[in-house]
């Protein structure tokens, strides 16, 4: 066995990848939340920096995340006691917004700064993988592309 190929060093840099990605995830969720807090607030929903917070926790779970944080945005409209069927528009068309936006701009950008996973790779792979294993391709995809890649990357270095 090579110096650089013992199994503590490959424990090392999955595990070094699997934090790298962590912090993306992390880093993406308070993405989110700012964009929420700041579109509500924009469209005067109630309770808005506590919707912004919920949304920013919840973005962590893939998929179901985000459906889940505008769940309460919705609902404080919807009760509020008036007929702000426009206001409860905007609500909808902002979580759209957000959910285009991490899905196509904001995470595979934050994947490829904080990983070795390269853009196109970040915005391919969940899409690719959601196809090939329903539901949990996309979970597995972002931390299996920064593992992935961060074995390519030490490869190419010692090459």
């Amino acid at each position: 066995m090579a110096a650089g190929n013992t199994p503590g060093t490959h424990l090392r840099t999955a595990g070094r990848a699997l934090v790298d990605w962590w912090r993306a995830a992390t880093l993406d969720a308070l993405i989110v939340g700012v964009l929420w807090l700041i579109g509500l607030e924009l469209i005067r929903v109630p309770l808005a920096p506590m919707w912004a917070l919920l949304g920013a926790m919840l973005q962590i779970i893939p998929v179901y995340g985000s459906m889940l944080a505008l769940v309460g945005p919705v609902l404080s409209v919807a009760f509020k006691g008036s007929d702000d069927w426009w206001r409860l528009g905007l609500v909808l068309g902002l979580y759209g917004l957000i959910v285009a936006l991490e899905g196509l701009v904001i995470a595979p950008y934050v994947l490829h700064r904080t990983t070795e996973v390269p853009w196109w790779a970040a915005l391919l792979g969940p899409i690719v993988l959601g196809i090939v294993i329903p539901f949990w391709g996309v979970l597995l995809a972002p931390p299996l592309l920064a593992v992935v890649f961060a074995f390519w990357a030490k490869k190419s270095t010692q090459e």
